[in-house]
């Protein structure tokens, strides 16, 4: 539903990033060098139907990796105000 929005990535570098992006807002020692994520998401057009399916898949992931539900709720608060800056451009 989504890949096609990374057709062109680089995936070992988004990895990287949004590793780095997760451990920075989860209060590790990490520091995130990607763009801004209204610069990573501009020309996209992702709509908020694809943000949607996104957090969906972040969700299985979670949960196939057996990650406690209120950790899960957690990382989604955090990630959660980002869907402004991500979809629409």
């Amino acid at each position: 539903q989504i890949v096609h929005h990374f057709r062109d990535t680089d995936i070992a570098r988004f990895r990287k990033l949004l590793i780095e992006q997760i451990c920075q807002l989860s209060g590790g020692p990490c520091q995130y060098t990607g763009a801004s994520m209204q610069e990573s998401h501009t020309g996209f057009q992702i709509s908020a139907a694809d943000f949607d399916n996104l957090v969906n898949h972040l969700i299985d992931v979670m949960t196939a990796q057996q990650v406690p539900i209120a950790a899960q709720n957690r990382l989604l608060a955090l990630l959660a105000p980002m869907q402004a800056d991500v979809i629409n451009r």
